[in-house]
């Protein structure tokens, strides 16, 4: 049996022995490997980060009741999406940030409380597929590998294909010599073509459930901060004094 090494060395040697459009479409598919490995590795980095910082926001969310206290709590987790939705909300609220605690928070300015909710409601949504986009980027060229690397190397096989024809024009036989070098590129190309695409196409499947997670957990929080805001009875001033005056002429109604 051969040796590990021997068998390296005949692959290495086959490559620099192959005609030159086959050694380009293994290169092309060297570049395709490389790029795609570093972003799944930089991937599973965020993801994990994400996740973790996540779980430290919402479990802060339901712990600190203050909405000023878990904005400068947010701030930290700079990884954490829902945090992202949550200071964009919060963005909208308090634009200038001089908001410093829950009274100012109820006695803040708003055109109308209805539309003033709707408005949060949109912004918080925009946030969200913000938030999703960010951590599908360059997850479409994971796809592209995926799609693509197998037909590279099919190309490859084909070439390969064709040289086998060739070798067997040029000897007049049918023989393993003429071939061997032929079929060898052909393999070469197309193992080179799998290789590239089955990582690209599972990383790129499992980062597409784990986006559905978190794409969910940010739509659950949304949904709950929005109508934190609405129970937290933040209204502006001219509609609380439209509730005075409406409260002042039924009193005068009555009486």
């Amino acid at each position: 049996m051969p040796s590990l090494d021997i068998v390296d060395a005949s692959i290495i040697d086959l490559v620099l022995s192959a005609s030159v459009i086959t050694q380009a479409v293994l290169i092309v598919l060297l570049l395709f490997s490389l790029v795609s490995w570093a972003i799944i590795f930089q991937k599973f980095w965020l993801f994990r980060k994400a996740a973790a910082e996540n779980r430290k926001f919402l479990a802060l969310y339901w712990k600190i009741e203050n909405l000023i206290e878990l904005r400068k709590a947010a701030t930290r987790l700079k990884l954490s999406p829902a945090a992202r939705v949550f200071l964009s909300g919060m963005e909208r609220l308090d634009p200038t940030f001089s908001l410093k605690s829950e009274d100012d928070l109820r006695g803040m300015e708003e055109p109308e409380r209805v539309t003033g909710l709707k408005i949060l409601e949109r912004t918080l949504k925009r946030s969200v597929d913000e938030q999703v986009g960010a951590l599908e980027s360059y997850l479409s060229f994971l796809a592209t590998t995926g799609n693509v690397s197998p037909f590279i190397g099919l190309f490859g096989t084909v070439l390969g294909i064709i040289t086998a024809f060739q070798g067997i024009s040029r000897q007049g036989t049918a023989s393993i010599t003429a071939v061997a070098p032929g079929v060898s590129e052909a393999l070469v190309a197309t193992a080179a073509g799998l290789l590239t695409a089955i990582p690209a196409v599972v990383a790129f499947n499992y980062y597409v459930s784990r986006i559905r997670v978190l794409a969910s957990e940010m739509e659950t929080f949304s949904t709950e901060f929005l109508s934190l805001v609405e129970e937290s009875g933040i209204q502006s001033k001219s509609a609380r004094k439209a509730v005075s005056a409406k409260i002042g002429s039924g009193g005068t109604d009555s009486e």
